[in-house]
Parts: structure tokens; C-alpha cells; sequence
């Protein structure tokens, strides 16, 4: 008797369940997401659309209904301000010194003279996305200008003086992948470290003194030839340009460096070789410093024991306050060309008005402290 009444116990109360379904919505038994339907039955809906739907089909809601963030028209500012900048400081000496800034040859001389800079800090992109420094390609170009300037001197063709430039280069960018990568030097002391010694071997190719003779005609052309008016370092500069900006922006290597840069532990994990991608970026700026290096002995057709370090400050305030524009929040391209000539537009400008002329390093300077504030701030932010 006792078993009849527990059998019936059990019946009755497992019955009403296989028709109900739970409060989270699904059914007990195999597990159909239920949607209330217009006559209050539990209806099953496929999972798919119940990911996306199944908030919007209940028929209340909690609380008063959220309307849509309103949209802030912000003009661009967060990443393009400093065309804003730059439209606004053209206005400024346009009104200021119209007789000599607005002219085509104003223009021209900008867009030449910075071309060097602008190689430089284009090749110093690559280091920084992987998240280290490399404070020595001032002296790469230094040392690449005396090789260069050295070699023809001594009788060589301005192909084995450029190569044997390209290849001290890129010997000094594995020395320091190695003190960095094999015996985990920061970048920021052996770079720096590297920078004093290189300018000491400047000094030791030189023997101190300024190389004013023994250059090849058809090397110096490379320099002085204009196309369009605008120098022939310009157009090198675009080309470098833009190889570094498909590196970084169009091929995995660019990702890996971007990764490293980020997260380095991440990185390694993912399956980055985080070393080989550092040792590789320090080499790749030696590199490029050392082709700016030749470019720039061809311009000037001198070379003097202390022509690199002068380049360091303005690289540096390009790339840092690139940072801030186009793609804000990480070093690139476009950004890093917009600000070099922002720089130099304001630069020039107080130059043609008049200022005194230490200005050059005065508003670097500045530049460069606002460029690593205002990166730090967006970096913050993104």
C-alpha cells in the first residue's frame, strides 16, 4: 500500500513540470528556449534568434526605456587636430610675412629641408611600435655620412662608399638587437650608450675635421638634382615612406610589431617571437638611418664630426606627436609626416619673422614635451 501512495506521490508531482518551463526560459527537459507569446504560451524559438531576440519579445521592461547616447559632432579633433594646427599657423605668417612665407620657393625649401628628418623619425617608427627605443640612430647617420664622405676620399666608387655605409649601418642595428635582446639591456641605456660611442667613432673617421673634398659629381647630383623644384631627397623620403607604411600597416610583420608593442607577454603566448621582432626593428632603424646617411652626404657634400646628434630632438617630437594624429593612440606614418611638417612650417615661419636663432630648439623642444604628453593622454583614453 505504502508503494502505491509513493509511486502516485511521484507522479503527480513530476507531471505538471514536463509542460512548464523554467524561469530562466528554457524548458527542463531538453532545454528550448521559450518566448511568451500573444496568448500567454510558452512558445520555442530557435536558438539562433533567441541570442538576439529573446530581451526584446518579453513584455515588460525594468525601469524607464534608455534612449541612444546623442552623437557629438567633434570635426575630427581627436585625430586631426594638428591639420587644424597647421591650416592655422599658415593663416598666422601668411598675415604675418606674406612677402616671403607665401611663396612657391618658401614651399619648396621646406619640403626639401625636412626631407632628412623625415627619414629618420619614419625609421625610428619601427623600434617604438615594438615598445623600445633606439637612441642611436642620430650617430648611425653621423657615422654613415663620415663612411660615405671617408670612402670616396680614399678613391672608391660612391656604390662600394654607400654600401660599405649600409653595411656599418646595419652591423651597429645588430649590436644593439644583441645587448638588448641576449643581454636584456634596456633599449633606453644601450641605445643611449651606443649614441655616445658612435659619435666618438664619427670623430675618429674624420680625424675631427670637416670632409669637403674627394666627392663623386654623379653622387652629388643624387642630393642637388630637383625635380619639380623640390630636391631629390624628398621623393627618396616618399619611397621610404611609403615601404614603411605597408610594412607596418598591410603586412603580419607590421601586427607582430604592434603586438609586441602592446603586450609583449601576450605576444609570447600567441605564438609572436617577441626577440626576433625586437632584435629585428633595432637593425631595421640602423638601416634606415644609414640610407639617410648617405642621402644627406649627398646633399651637402661635406661631412663634419658633429652632424648627427642635431637630428635626435626633432625625430623624436615628429614621431611622438604623429602619435597623437590619424591613428591616434600609436606611432604611424601619416601621423609622424603631418607633424614633421607642422614642426617645421612653425619653425620657419618664426625664423622669416624675425625670431632669434635659437628658436629651432625652443619650439622642439616645447614640441616635444606637449607630443609626449598629449600621446600619453590619448593612450589613456583608447
Amino acid at each position: 500500500m505504502k508503494r502505491n501512495e509513493r509511486a502516485t506521490s511521484l507522479t503527480d508531482d513530476s507531471a505538471p513540470k514536463r509542460g512548464r518551463s523554467r524561469g530562466d526560459g528554457t524548458h527542463p527537459l531538453d532545454g528550448t528556449v521559450m518566448t511568451v507569446g500573444q496568448e500567454g504560451e510558452p512558445v520555442a524559438a530557435a536558438a539562433s534568434s533567441a541570442n538576439l531576440v529573446v530581451e526584446a519579445d518579453l513584455p515588460a521592461h525594468v525601469g524607464p526605456p534608455q534612449l541612444a547616447p546623442r552623437r557629438q559632432l567633434t570635426f575630427g579633433l581627436e585625430r586631426f587636430s594638428g591639420v587644424y594646427v597647421w591650416g592655422a599657423l599658415l593663416l598666422i605668417f601668411a598675415l604675418w610675412v606674406p612677402d616671403t612665407f607665401l611663396t612657391t620657393s618658401n614651399a619648396k625649401i621646406i619640403a626639401g629641408d625636412q626631407a632628412i628628418t623625415a627619414m629618420l623619425a619614419l625609421g625610428i617608427i619601427i623600434p617604438l611600435a615594438a615598445g623600445v627605443f633606439d637612441l642611436s640612430f642620430a650617430g648611425v647617420l653621423g657615422v654613415s655620412v663620415a663612411l660615405t664622405a671617408y670612402m670616396q676620399v680614399q678613391g672608391h666608387s660612391p656604390v662600394v662608399a654607400g654600401l660599405v655605409a649600409l653595411a656599418g649601418a646595419t652591423f651597429i642595428g645588430a649590436v644593439n638587437g644583441y645587448v638588448v635582446v641576449h643581454l636584456r639591456v634596456s633599449s633606453f641605456i644601450a641605445t643611449l650608450g651606443m649614441s655616445s660611442l658612435l659619435i666618438a667613432a664619427t670623430y675618429w673617421i674624420t680625424d675631427g675635421k670637416q670632409i669637403t673634398e674627394g666627392f663623386n659629381a654623379t653622387f652629388l647630383d643624387l642630393g642637388t638634382k630637383q625635380i619639380l623644384g623640390v630636391p631629390m631627397p624628398f621623393y627618396l623620403m616618399l619611397v621610404v615612406a611609403a615601404l614603411i607604411y605597408v610594412l607596418v600597416e598591410f603586412l603580419p610583420v607590421g601586427r607582430y610589431l604592434y603586438a609586441v608593442g602592446g603586450n609583449p607577454q601576450a605576444a609570447r603566448l600567441a605564438g609572436v617571437r617577441v626577440d626576433r621582432i625586437v632584435f629585428g626593428s633595432l637593425v631595421a632603424s640602423s638601416f634606415v638611418a644609414g640610407v639617410t646617411g648617405v642621402v644627406l652626404a649627398a646633399r651637402l657634400g661635406t661631412a663634419s664630426p658633429d652632424i648627427g646628434p642635431s637630428y635626435l630632438l626633432p625625430a623624436f617630437s615628429a614621431v611622438f606627436l604623429g602619435s597623437t594624429q590619424i591613428k591616434a593612440g600609436r606611432v604611424n606614418v601619416l601621423g609622424t609626416l603631418l607633424a614633421i611638417y607642422l614642426l617645421a612650417t612653425g619653425v620657419k615661419g618664426l625664423q622669416l619673422a624675425g625670431a632669434p636663432v635659437y628658436v629651432n630648439d625652443l619650439f622642439n623642444g616645447a614640441a616635444l614635451i606637449i607630443a609626449v604628453a598629449l600621446a600619453a593622454r590619448t593612450a589613456r583614453r583608447v
